[in-house]
């Protein structure tokens, strides 16, 4: 009888806790709506975050070009296993105007993440997380995690853990494929500029 009233009161403990949690969610929720549930057609939030060589780097100064906004960290071991193809994806789309942007949400310091990164041969902007850019994209809780954001800043997918590289490079066509109204013709990336002219020509 002792026994199974300890496992009463270890249940109500935990029904607390689930209750306690799922209001504190609820509340987060709340806040960052904008990035909650299905994502696609919204803003993504604009951030200011420092990058590995100490640069300010806001998400807007990409505006007109694609954007594959990584989450990751350099104990996650998936992250690992994505980087590669992320360092393949960003040579074979970044004239047509994709930019990868790795954030890193680690405690290590900048120089840790940056031999990290150069052992890892990435050639993208890595910038330095923080809880602030987290809670802005939902309370990034698992790595990684991927947003990807059109030519106008509006998501048109979203990832969390290792996809395969086949979706990952879909979602990226995806978000190349938009076009910025108002976007000059010299700002245009070579394959914008080749379709224009394919049309004309038809």
């Amino acid at each position: 009888m002792k026994r199974n009233g300890l496992v009463f009161i270890a249940l109500c403990v935990i029904i607390i806790g689930m209750v306690v949690s799922g209001k504190y969610l609820n509340r987060v929720r709340g806040r960052n709506r904008v990035v909650a549930g299905d994502v696609r057609g919204k803003v993504a939030p604009d951030f200011e975050l420092t990058s590995l060589d100490g640069k300010r780097v806001k998400l807007s100064d990409y505006r007109g070009k694609a954007v594959l906004l990584n989450f990751w960290a350099t104990w996650c071991s998936p992250c690992k296993v994505e980087m590669p193809w992320f360092v393949d994806l960003q040579k074979k789309y970044g004239n047509d105007g994709l930019v990868v942007l790795g954030v890193a949400m680690d405690d290590s310091d900048s120089a840790k993440i940056a031999q990290f990164a150069s052992e890892m041969g990435v050639n993208y902007p890595v910038l330095l997380g923080t809880d602030k850019v987290s809670e802005e994209y939902g309370n990034v809780e698992f790595l990684p995690t991927s947003f990807y954001i059109d030519r106008e800043g509006k998501f048109v997918g979203k990832g969390v853990g290792l996809l395969a590289r086949s979706e990952i490079e879909g979602n990226i066509q995806k978000a190349l494929a938009s076009h910025v109204v108002g976007l000059s013709e010299a700002a245009e990336s070579p394959a914008d500029k080749a379709a224009g002219q394919q049309v004309t020509a038809q």
